[in-house]
């Protein structure tokens, strides 16, 4: 009798969790946020204590469980809507190789060492740091490379405003000032709040308007 229970809410918690993933929206493991693994690994436990204390109520363990999607997909919604909330949960890519040049300082911040580094650029197929124009380490962990022979194609696009907000450390790389900003945004006949998405790339400004705010 103690077997089959235990192997009933085996099944069970895997029915449980699939679902809960299919709420999530997510569809690799490597697309999980740090949020969405914290979910993740709450609810391992929580089926796992579910599953060695079979005498309990399966209800103790899929109570929290549900309480952790819906916190989940709150926040995420949230943080749809608000990039400082974004920021937060998620954090921000980091340029790593900016213009052929390794960025020491960010990886000194993001934790990310020169081995971690090579190993990644191994994995896409290059074989040194030269090869590199722009790297970006994303949200997720994962390594984004332009290469230098990708030049044809121009710059990488850098993001000035995302979600109406100014990224002024991109500003500051492209020795750029808000005054130069607000001057171009003038030419274009828009305001900052009304951006959606604006980004510099072969010495000129692109805009993607918001058109919620029209």
């Amino acid at each position: 009798m103690k077997y089959f229970l235990v192997l009933e809410r085996t099944i069970l918690f895997y029915v449980i969790i699939t679902i809960v993933y299919r709420f999530m929206g997510k569809r690799e493991v490597g697309e999980l946020s740090i949020l969405d693994l914290i979910v993740s690994i709450l609810i391992a436990e929580l089926a796992a204590l579910a599953i060695d204390k079979y005498k309990e109520s399966i209800f103790l363990s899929i109570i929290p469980m549900v309480a952790l999607v819906i916190i989940q997909i709150i926040l995420a919604k949230i943080s749809l809507k608000n990039s400082d909330v974004r920021t937060i949960l998620e954090g921000e890519p980091s340029v790593i190789i900016n213009r052929g040049q390794v960025d020491f300082k960010t990886m000194l911040e993001q934790r990310y060492n020169l081995d971690d580094l090579l190993t990644q650029l191994r994995d896409k197929g290059i074989r040194s740091i030269e090869e590199v124009d722009y790297a970006i380490l994303e949200t997720s962990g994962k390594l984004s490379v332009f290469e230098k022979k990708d030049k044809k194609h121009g710059d990488y696009p850098l993001p000035i405003i995302l979600d109406g907000k100014i990224q002024e450390d991109v500003l500051l790389q492209i020795k750029k000032d808000k005054e130069w900003l607000k001057k171009s945004l003038q030419e274009e006949g828009v305001n900052q709040e009304s951006v959606f998405y604006a980004f510099y790339r072969n010495q000129k400004l692109f805009l993607i308007k918001n058109e919620s705010v029209e």
